[in-house]
């Protein structure tokens, strides 16, 4: 079985093919030791650093060198398009009162699926589609390799 202890720096990624890949949804990105299936159906077990989070495009490396590129699995979410901004502040404001990870990008807010919340959210007067896409939620005020 491969063992994966390390976290490449984005910057500094060995830039060598041929890499492993493997594709896991955001509740098994945010487990630091853990055995997993590669995407080729090999195992592996993960132990990194305590507080890792994995996001789509990491690489971390085996003990012997390999290089394994992280893929966000498409899952069940939520999303809510909307160009306006206020619109989205009000909505981003209520689901982080129920402490919702929530992915912001421009026109968009998504969050694992709920139907409680995708009902708060239409009462707002938002639509929201249920829809199989990669969650990447916000690392948070702490997030982002500060270490405690």
């Amino acid at each position: 079985m491969l063992k994966i202890e390390r976290i490449l720096d984005k910057n500094n990624v060995p830039q060598r093919q041929p890499y492993l890949s493997l594709t896991l949804p955001h509740e098994r990105r945010i487990i630091s030791r853990q055995r997993v299936t590669l995407d080729d159906g090999s195992d592996a077990g993960l132990f990194l650093p305590r507080g890792s989070s994995l996001q789509h495009g990491d690489y971390l490396q085996g003990e012997s060198g390999e290089l394994i590129r992280i893929q966000a699995a498409p899952e069940t979410v939520s999303t809510l398009y909307c160009d306006d901004p206020w619109l989205l502040a009000r909505a981003c404001y209520h689901l982080g009162n129920r402490h919702v990870p929530v992915q912001i990008m421009q026109g968009m807010i998504r969050y694992q699926h709920d139907h409680v919340l995708d009902d708060m959210l239409h009462g707002l007067g938002l639509h929201v589609v249920v829809e199989q896409a990669p969650f990447e939620p916000e690392a948070g005020a702490y997030g982002g390799g500060h270490e405690h």
